[in-house]
Parts: C-alpha cells; sequence; structure tokens
C-alpha cells in the first residue's frame, strides 16, 4: 500500500470515527432524553415525589417508615442498615441458610406484635423478606390490609379512611400481568400525613 493510500485511510477512519461519536455520544442521547422529557417526564427525572415543595425521594425505592402511625415496607438488605439506593442488592442468604430462618423468624413476631395478631396467623412472605433490590417501593395488598388497624388507630382516623386511600395508592402489575397488585408505601405514607395535617 502506498503512503497516500495509507493516509486516506487514515483520514476516512478518522472521519468514520467522529462522524459516529457525534451520533452516538451527542445526537441520539439528546433525541433519547427528549422524547423522553416529553412522553415520560416524571419517570425520566426520576419519579420523584413531592410534599409541601420538598422532594422527599422517589416513588421507585423504598424508604424506612418504622412508627406505628405509617405503614412499614418491606425489610431491606440494601447497605448496613437498609434502604441504601448506593448499595441496592439482596442478602445472598440461601434458602437454607440458618441465619435467614432466624432472621425471618424474628421478623414475624415483630410483625405479629406490632400488628397485635394472634401467634397463629399467617404473615405475607413480603412482610418478612427483603425483595432481591432490598429496594423494593411496594408492599402487597394483604399485607397494608394487615398495617391498616395499626395505622388508623395509631392517627385516630376511621380505618374506612385509611382503606380508601390504600386504594388510591395500589398499583397493578407492570404491563398488566408480570406480578401483582402493590401498595407504594412511601406515597400511602405522605398521603397520610397529609390527611393528618388537615
Amino acid at each position: 500500500m502506498k503512503p497516500q493510500e495509507l493516509l486516506q485511510e487514515v483520514k476516512v477512519s478518522v472521519l468514520a470515527t467522529l462522524a459516529l461519536v457525534v451520533i452516538l455520544c451527542g445526537i441520539y442521547p439528546l433525541v433519547v432524553w427528549g422524547i423522553a422529557q416529553v412522553a415520560f417526564s416524571s419517570q425520566a427525572n426520576g419519579s420523584l415525589v413531592e410534599f409541601r415543595g420538598k422532594i422527599l425521594g422517589s416513588g421507585l425505592i423504598a424508604q424506612n417508615f418504622s412508627g406505628p402511625q405509617y405503614f412499614h415496607p418491606r425489610p431491606s438488605a440494601a447497605g448496613e442498615i437498609g434502604y441504601d439506593g448506593a448499595s441496592s442488592g439482596g442478602s445472598n442468604l440461601g434458602p437454607l441458610s440458618q441465619k435467614l430462618t432466624d432472621q425471618v423468624k424474628e421478623r414475624v413476631d415483630k410483625y405479629r406484635t406490632e400488628n397485635n395478631l394472634p401467634a397463629a396467623t399467617l404473615v405475607p412472605a413480603d412482610a418478612v423478606t427483603a425483595s432481591g433490590s432490598g429496594l423494593d417501593p411496594h408492599i402487597s395488598f394483604r399485607n397494608a390490609e394487615i398495617q391498616a388497624p395499626r395505622v388508623a388507630q395509631a392517627r385516630k382516623v376511621s380505618a374506612d379512611k385509611v382503606k380508601r386511600l390504600m386504594q388510591d395508592f395500589t398499583e397493578g402489575p407492570d404491563l398488566g400481568f408480570l406480578g401483582e397488585h402493590g401498595v407504594n408505601v412511601l406515597r400511602l405514607n405522605l398521603a397520610l400525613d397529609a390527611l393528618s395535617a388537615k
């Protein structure tokens, strides 16, 4: 190959690389970002949840609520104390793990005590096991139903009001068929705070 031909090949390669960088690293991301901002603005910006003008979190990431006046989320293994968005992940404990068995037994006892349940009452699995990410923002409707009387009593509101709010913040399965209905804990708890403020 002659030096002039080699130089021409290098020139074409450099120009093609620059064109692809501009298209794939500039134009394409901007187009996708623009479409997302127009069509899915809330989701594209993190599904942020505001309360009284302050951003308190994302509707897609669980937060820990522990008082009797709040619905409690699933347990979390994300980070040292749980619910750490930067440390998403499960506990990696297997089904035969004694540590996992002990954790679940302890959580079942605590759940029954918190919600004034008889010793033989079945406890929903999502109330005592962490999700794979440790950040699932939803609890099952059954889990919310069991917690509702405690929340209503602590807030001194009718159980019917609490159940109506539960319905409002129940989301259907993804794509209409993946998973089951779930109650968004953060949004529900903030709605209860707003109700109490009135």
